[in-house]
């Protein structure tokens, strides 16, 4: 079994209730990234799935994680920039924006592979 340790930055909040825990300084804000007067269904981050959803169903489960070239990689960014054109000039034939984040998600996962 993995042996886990709890992160830990030494410095601490504490609440009004007694909490206490570690400060989120530093962190990644992923609540910010979720509009609040935005519906579930027109959220980013909900439709990004939605379209790996479709992708799944067409090509299956986490096809795109099997690129690990250099052609795959510029295949994503090529891909990208074609679908923020199209997202730009307002087209809305497909979800071009979440295949604007699919894309790059993409290229950068290939990178890192590199």
């Amino acid at each position: 079994m993995r042996e886990y340790e709890t992160k830990d930055s030494g410095e601490r909040a504490e609440f009004d209730s007694g909490m206490v825990r570690d400060v989120e300084e530093g962190k990644p804000r992923f609540d910010l990234t979720m509009p609040l007067d935005l519906a579930y269904e027109d959220q980013m981050l909900v439709r990004w799935a939605r379209l790996m959803a479709r992708g799944a169903e067409k090509y299956g489960d986490r096809n795109w994680e099997k690129a690990s070239s250099e052609e795959e990689c510029q295949r994503f960014r090529a891909s990208a920039l074609r679908h923020f054109m199209q997202w730009y000039l307002g087209e809305d034939d497909e979800d071009h924006a979440a295949a604007v984040f699919f894309n790059i998600t993409g290229a950068e996962y290939v990178d890192n592979r590199l």
